[in-house]
């Protein structure tokens, strides 16, 4: 039985913060087909490992292949990209305060090129899947924690991404919707 595919291959990667240390020498293959969990006390590295498989972060040291091409090489990162999408840790932290729910949505599917009626159509599923449609039109500087990141979620789906990295999702979400 052969094991599946690399979607990310990390080769002795190391990154500093000055004298500081986030990750050393970590060697990890992120099998494709399936989910992966990053447990761990804080401080040691994850939201870091993360940032650098999604390609939001610069490699310092080490190799790190994603999709099969070299990381360090912008041509790759560029043209991978829009199979890639990022949740960072944070409540909203890839959200815009100013416009609602529908219209951070919207922008994130504007950005991977979908049409407005493909954008209707995934928008509204995402909301209604979220328990988020009653609150479309609301700014996202005006959402609770748990509904910030409930739409953070949904603006990382909405381009149906081959790689989805997700940062602490569940920060601030009530336990029902958890599940």
């Amino acid at each position: 039985m052969t094991a599946p595919p690399a979607v990310a291959r990390l080769r002795d990667v190391t990154l500093q913060y000055g004298k500081q240390y986030a990750l050393r020498n970590v060697t990890l293959d992120i099998p494709e087909g399936g989910m992966v969990g990053l447990i761990g006390p804080d401080g040691v590295g994850k939201s870091s490992l993360l940032s650098l498989v999604a390609g939001a972060r610069a490699l310092q040291q080490g190799s790190l292949e994603v999709f099969g091409g070299d990381m360090r090489k912008p041509g790759h990162r560029s043209a991978i990209g829009p199979r890639i999408a990022y949740m960072p840790q944070g409540l909203g932290k890839n959200l815009y305060p100013t416009l609602s729910v529908f219209e951070n949505i919207d922008f994130f599917g504007r950005l991977f090129g979908h049409g407005r009626a493909q954008r209707e159509r995934r928008i509204a599923a995402l909301l209604e899947s979220t328990g988020l449609a009653p609150f479309a039109d609301r700014p996202a500087q005006k959402l609770s924690g748990g509904m910030k990141q409930k739409l953070g979620l949904c603006c990382a789906l909405i381009h149906d991404p081959d790689l989805l990295v997700l940062d602490e999702p569940t920060t601030g979400v009530d336990p029902l919707s958890r599940r």
